[in-house]
């Protein structure tokens, strides 16, 4: 059960990159970030009540996830807004590098002859996309697709940050449940992003920000995705490694948005890639 709601996060998960690239197009950044966060802790209030109850220690833990997502989503909104969508869901593969080296030097889980050949085939995936052929690169260029190296190290950071936070999920959800987690992780994220607007003093368009319907989506996204995600942490024999591998599947998700929805040229060489690190997902996870 755990797999298939991993696979569900996963897809999900494809599907809000999308979303965020077009709610990006009508909000800037801190707009959208706070709005959608602001409203999928309005949609998960009424499990307030079962919400309670957690011991002083773990509002800490949960603290410092939510400001690690706080700067995770800093860094990968900016870095989706500037770069196409299928070039970023490759890209964001690259987590499943740092998670499996938390999973293995944090919790301690062995890794197997079929996911050292999974890590293997999704290292070459990444090694791929970076060096691709110099007609694709120029090709790439002349259709205005070349991105910043700040906007690359921003998705790498993302990735790195993102991967810390799966890792304090199924340590925290040793402890307390689903409902407990997502309750007050929304509500810190929710404060740590109103607290950054306040101190910078940037301007927000609220009546805008409200009526992007991108937004409404992306909020019942994310409360549906964590949800399935959190879920699944709480179930016995879950792995980091082995999640973080199934979360992937989204990245096909974002590549095929990125030719038929977006209108991005040049994908096939990004597709390829993808294709050789859905192969080392799915070997890794035998």
């Amino acid at each position: 059960m755990w797999i298939w709601l991993v696979l569900l996060y996963g897809v999900l998960k494809g599907v809000r990159e999308i979303v965020k690239k077009k709610a990006l197009e009508k909000n800037s950044t801190i707009e959208v970030l706070f709005m959608y966060t602001f409203l999928s802790f309005v949609m998960v209030l009424p499990s307030a009540g079962v919400s309670m109850g957690v011991e002083p220690r773990f509002y800490f833990y949960i603290a410092m996830k939510s400001f690690v997502i706080f700067l995770a989503w800093m860094c990968s909104f900016r870095a989706i807004k500037k770069m196409p969508i299928s070039l970023y869901g490759v890209l964001d593969l690259s987590r499943v590098l740092f998670a499996t080296m938390l999973g293995v030097i944090v919790l301690q889980e062995a890794l197997g002859t079929f996911q050292v050949i999974g890590l293997l085939l999704v290292s070459a995936g990444l090694l791929l996309l970076k060096y691709q052929p110099g007609s694709v690169r120029e090709a790439a260029k002349s259709a205005g697709e070349s991105v910043e190296i700040r906007y690359v190290a921003m998705a790498f950071v993302s990735c790195l940050l993102n991967a810390v936070s799966g890792l304090l999920d199924k340590i925290l959800m040793k402890d307390i449940t689903s409902s407990q987690l997502q309750f007050w992780y929304l509500l810190f994220l929710t404060l740590f992003y109103l607290l950054f607007i306040l101190v910078s003093r940037t301007p927000v368009n609220w009546k805008r920000a409200v009526c992007n319907k991108w937004v409404w989506l992306l909020s019942l996204l994310i409360v549906i995705a964590d949800r399935a995600l959190f879920v699944a942490n709480g179930m016995e024999g879950s792995r980091v490694t082995m999640m973080t591998l199934l979360k992937q599947a989204g990245c096909v998700v974002t590549i095929l948005a990125g030719r038929f929805l977006f209108k991005e040229k040049n994908t096939t060489h990004k597709l390829i890639c993808a294709a050789i690190i859905i192969a080392g997902i799915v070997i890794g996870v035998r």
